[in-house]
């Protein structure tokens, strides 16, 4: 894995954590790098995401055989995934940035909002919606 990739997933990684990157973008990019990476260390890490990723939307990726000779591709497929193993992704994801990229994991879950700002939340979209 070059350093630029190292530094895109732990950005997705770290985005996911706070919050600013939804599962369905995380979800993709790291089946990608995963399955793409020849970086041990990387791989070790992502390990434990993968397997939950699988374990609660199966078959995030699906190999197609490539046209011009021997090998694989890879194509991602959209499969939801539940927000019941959220917390599960978010204690794996936190680990994995942790041991592969030297920190910078969060322990804990950010609150959810509360009324007040999912309801200012809604009347901003509807009025941006509208406009």
């Amino acid at each position: 894995m070059t350093s630029s990739d190292s530094s895109a997933v732990r950005g997705l990684l770290a985005g996911y954590l706070g919050g600013r990157v939804p599962a369905e973008r995380l979800i993709p990019a790291l089946a990608v790098e995963y399955y793409r990476t020849g970086d041990r260390t990387a791989r070790d890490a992502l390990r434990p995401v993968m397997e939950i990723i699988e374990r609660a939307a199966p078959g995030v990726g699906q190999l197609v055989r490539t046209e011009g000779g021997a090998g694989f591709d890879i194509r991602l497929t959209e499969r939801p995934f539940p927000t019941s193993e959220a917390n599960a992704l978010r204690h794996a994801v936190s680990t994995a940035l942790a041991t592969a990229w030297g920190g910078g994991g969060v322990t804990s879950a950010p609150a959810e909002p509360g009324l007040l700002s999912r309801l200012v939340r809604a009347v901003r979209r509807l009025f941006s919606a509208s406009a």
